[in-house]
């Protein structure tokens, strides 16, 4: 294009090639919340594998999946996986400060509000999953459920509706698992491997 002056105009078209960091973020939450909730579910005891799954894979790479999703204009994705990532640095900080004398344990009902909140902040977001995949929806359908299964348990007491949470959160981490792995083989494959919906 060429102005009165004489100047040409070139215009640039940004196309964005870097790689999708969804299955990242999905990866991070699914193998964490697998890994929680077998023990939610009574498989094992708390310990220092779930915390470092929960600062590292469930906490730093989701992040970094959201930043990158941020780069991408992907204001859902930016969101959800910032968001579930800082939930888990929070749920370990909340486990170990504590232990280090910086702040005192917080009581079931503490808690259950916390989880209540993420419960309604996934509730909300299973909303946009409905313009998204069959898979997506199933992953915050049933994240939204494990929430507000675990704050009723800590709320009530109830080590049964805990242990019933922990097998649903199995089922939850599994379909994020899934999801982030059929993105993967799909795109390797240049077709549908796994379906997504």
């Amino acid at each position: 294009m060429t102005t009165e002056s004489g100047n040409t105009i070139t215009t640039v078209k940004n196309l964005d090639g870097t790689a999708n960091p969804a299955p990242l973020g999905l990866l991070g939450f699914g193998m964490t919340t697998v890994l929680l909730n077998l023990h939610n579910a009574g498989f094992f005891t708390m310990g220092s594998m779930i915390l470092a799954m929960g600062i590292f894979y469930g906490g730093l790479a989701q992040i970094i999946a959201g930043i990158e999703e941020w780069k991408k204009n992907n204001t859902f994705g930016a969101t959800a996986f910032s968001s579930y990532g800082l939930f888990w640095m929070t749920l370990v900080a909340l486990l170990l400060l504590p232990k280090t004398g910086l702040a005192d344990a917080s009581d079931k009902t503490a808690i259950a509000a916390y989880l209540a909140m993420w419960g309604l902040f996934t509730g909300i977001m299973f909303i946009g999953t409905l313009k998204a995949s069959r898979a997506l929806q199933f992953v915050f359908a049933s994240l939204t459920i494990l929430f507000f299964l675990l704050a009723i348990g800590d709320f009530a007491g109830n080590g049964t509706i805990t242990v019933i949470a922990g097998y649903e959160g199995i089922i939850c981490g599994f379909s994020a698992v899934y999801t982030g792995l059929a993105q993967v083989l799909n795109e390797m494959y240049k077709r549908t491997v796994a379906p997504l919906g």
